[in-house]
């Protein structure tokens, strides 16, 4: 775009685009023909700088939102991107409803936002510890155990969390799966996946977690509420300890929500 004289002489530059789409669609592909390359050119003018929404949005998002020329509109949307996770097709349906016409009162001027950064661990105690008040042999004796304790499981975990489900029962291409606990904290606004291990952890148990969780987001969440939230609690010790897994691979010690 520099070569173009930056934002104030882009206009003039359609014969430019042209020359370099061809030569682009030869090396890299379709990707650079002349449409792709003029949206570049619309996406640059409209964002010259990219906004803390770039991490958030892909591109086919941007596709969506590039023909919008109020900036307060497009501001919007890309706002209700941030907030409310929305999905291109998402997106897509938002504009075709006039979600932006429709709002009653409309700030005169709509900045873009930066999502806010949570902390899942500032009060959560670790290890969790679990009164036993029956014996526990397997998972189902804990997962009782921490039903007849939730408010004191509760407190361990940290503010905002409530009672869902437990077993709670999911089904995808006819076969049915059963998550251990199944929560909502709405500190997050999001639903919190527990899987329970009376044992130590296991490389296959971050595969099991995050495949509830895509299944949490498909069928039990809105598009109003953030990505689920995954959790294992396995048991480390001899003692009867369960230990929240703090590894950055499982469970991030923070939350950026999309």
């Amino acid at each position: 775009m520099e070569a173009q004289g930056g934002s104030t002489r882009a206009k003039y530059g359609n014969e430019l685009i042209k020359k370099w789409s061809v030569k682009l669609t030869e090396t890299y592909g379709k990707g650079y023909n002349y449409t792709n390359l003029s949206r570049f050119r619309q996406f640059y003018l409209c964002y010259p700088i990219l906004a803390p929404s770039g991490q958030y949005l892909n591109w086919a998002h941007y596709r969506e939102l590039l023909p919008i020329k109020d900036e307060n509109k497009r501001n919007y949307y890309i706002n209700l991107c941030i907030k409310n996770n929305l999905s291109k097709r998402e997106l897509t349906d938002a504009i075709k409803s006039n979600t932006y016409e429709r709002l009653i009162n409309k700030p005169d001027k709509i900045e873009i936002e930066t999502p806010k950064t949570y902390s899942i661990t500032t009060d959560m105690q670790n290890p969790i510890i679990i009164p036993a008040q029956s014996k526990v042999n397997n998972e189902h004796d804990l997962e009782l155990n921490i039903l007849a304790n939730l408010d004191y499981f509760f407190k361990q975990l940290g503010v905002g969390f409530l009672y869902a489900g437990h077993q709670y029962k999911l089904t995808k291409d006819n076969h049915n799966y059963f998550i251990d606990l199944l929560l909502f904290n709405y500190e997050f606004n999001a639903f919190v996946v527990i899987e329970l291990k009376l044992r130590s952890l296991r490389k296959e148990d971050k595969a099991q977690i995050e495949f509830y969780m895509k299944l949490v987001d498909e069928q039990v969440k809105k598009p109003f509420h953030n990505k689920t939230i995954g959790i294992i609690i396995s048991k480390e010790s001899d003692n009867f300890i369960v230990n929240f897994i703090r590894s950055e691979d499982i469970i991030p010690l923070y939350y950026e929500l999309q």
